[in-house]
């Protein structure tokens, strides 16, 4: 069926879709930009001036200097711990959580949400809650950084109110069955809520890659060091010899280098590091991005 587009309409959809253009070109230009950089020649990138469309040359020398630290391979198997397992353990519980919650038989479930809803607007802080975390044995621990969050209120709202919009027969006829509630919930509920699972997993997930400044308070050992801990050191401090104190072979070569090559290939690391920490949660996205308006539209149609 041709439908007759009105005048306005035309010029709405041309405005709207140049906008779009637009709008896209502005986010996706600094990552093109970083990119661009992490492959030129560190000369000829720090003569450039305005906006960079292509490499300036070709090298590969930031990324081997970047791969030689060995802080950075530890700081990606750190990542990728806390990602992995700490993702895991939150799924688990707010499901858990938002299945309980979920249910219209459970006594004082409306005090509970407004309990857990209210740790939204309102908390201890950050002296409480690093004495907290000592009290209990957790400073200088990998779990310093996954059972602190291990729920977090919004994703719990937002699953909650997914499950809340299965019908009800399923869990009856499940539970005629026999069925108990982790059977329910394991094989019933969660398997009926992918959208919202995949979009609560890209939150965490996220989250969990992108965390720093937990690491920064709780952490002292170097070995545990997340990747984005390591990437703030080079981009703040401004020095390759922080990222290198262990003693690998970049951090020789670099101490023997004159002071103009060390600043030049200090530039290039950091558009380097960049690109590495941020690459792999890039590739997530393609994976979840069909669940991601449906699954937060599923989980905001009921309160």
């Amino acid at each position: 069926m041709v439908i007759n587009e009105s005048v306005g309409g035309k010029i709405f959809n041309t405005i709207n879709t140049f906008f779009l253009i637009l709008l896209s070109a502005i986010c996706l230009y600094p990552i093109i930009h970083v990119l661009f950089a992490s492959f030129s020649e560190p000369l000829e990138l720090m003569k450039h001036r305005g906006l960079l469309m292509k490499p300036l040359g070709f090298t590969v020398n930031g990324y081997i200097l970047v791969f030689k630290n060995p802080n950075i391979i530890n700081g990606y198997i750190n990542t990728l711990f806390y990602v992995i397992v700490g993702t895991a353990l939150n799924l688990l519980l707010t499901s858990m959580g938002a299945y309980a919650l979920s249910r219209r038989n459970i006594l004082w479930k409306n005090a509970m949400m407004f309990c857990i809803t209210f740790t939204m607007f309102f908390g201890g802080g950050l002296i409480p809650t690093y004495l907290l975390v000592k009290s209990v044995g957790l400073i200088n621990t990998r779990w310093a950084l996954i059972i602190p969050g291990l729920i977090g209120t919004y994703n719990l709202i937002i699953m909650r109110t997914s499950f809340a919009a299965i019908p009800d027969s399923l869990e009856e006829s499940a539970k005629i069955d026999g069925a108990n509630d982790f059977t329910v919930l394991f094989k019933i509920i969660m398997p009926v809520s992918k959208a919202v699972l995949a979009v609560i997993l890209l939150f965490y997930a996220v989250g969990h890659w992108n965390a720093w400044f937990n690491a920064m308070i709780y952490l002292r050992d170097r070995k545990l060091f997340p990747l984005q801990l390591i990437l703030r050191e080079i981009l703040i401090s401004n020095d390759l010899q922080s990222m290198s104190r262990t003693g690998g072979q970049a951090a020789e070569a670099m101490t023997q280098a004159n002071a103009d090559t060390v600043y030049l290939s200090r530039v290039l690391v950091q558009y380097c590091t960049i690109i590495v920490a941020t690459v792999p949660i890039l590739l997530l996205y393609p994976f979840v991005q069909k669940y991601f308006v449906k699954g937060v539209m599923i989980g905001s149609l009921k309160g």
